[in-house]
């Protein structure tokens, strides 16, 4: 998986979910849809890139979406 079109397509969603009034809520928009239409393996790289810097150019609502939701979206505990 090519981690700069992970990085793209997150920052899309968080562009989309960035209109939401409410923080909270766009943070969970995020992860929702991350969970419910990337593949596994996708997540897994996301996170990979995170852990080694290699995603530094994720939105910074994109990135807390991510750490606040990072159990739920790798199936396991962090």
């Amino acid at each position: 998986m090519n981690i700069e079109h992970l990085i793209h397509m997150a920052n899309q969603i968080g562009s989309y979910f960035a209109a939401e009034p409410d923080p909270a809520d766009a943070r969970a928009g995020i992860a929702d849809h991350i969970a419910r239409f990337w593949e596994k393996r996708m997540r897994q790289r996301l996170y990979a890139g995170l852990d080694s810097g290699e995603a530094s150019a994720l939105a910074p609502l994109v990135s807390e979406a991510l750490a606040e939701h990072r159990e739920r979206l790798l199936g396991r505990a962090a």
